[in-house]
């Protein structure tokens, strides 16, 4: 019953972050252009790695779910 609830409030996170993305495009428009990401472009090819990007996302996602974690425990 728990995992259900879990997964009904993380579709709902979801569905909102997705409609917040919708209407505001801007809020993330950064991401993937940051110092560190790394581009390289040819005469027919293009080779994209969001090295800095995707460590900052990691380090997001893992205080993020270091924080979920410890709540559910908590109230366990």
């Amino acid at each position: 019953m728990q995992i259900g609830r879990g997964l009904i409030v993380i579709g709902i996170l979801l569905v909102l972050a997705g409609i917040l993305l919708l209407v505001f495009p801007r809020i993330v428009s950064w991401f993937g252009n940051l110092p560190g990401d790394i581009r390289f472009e040819g005469k027919n090819s293009r080779v994209y790695i969001p090295l800095t990007s995707m460590i900052l996302l990691s380090i997001i996602l893992t205080i993020v779910l270091n924080l979920a974690i410890r709540i559910y425990n908590h109230f366990k």
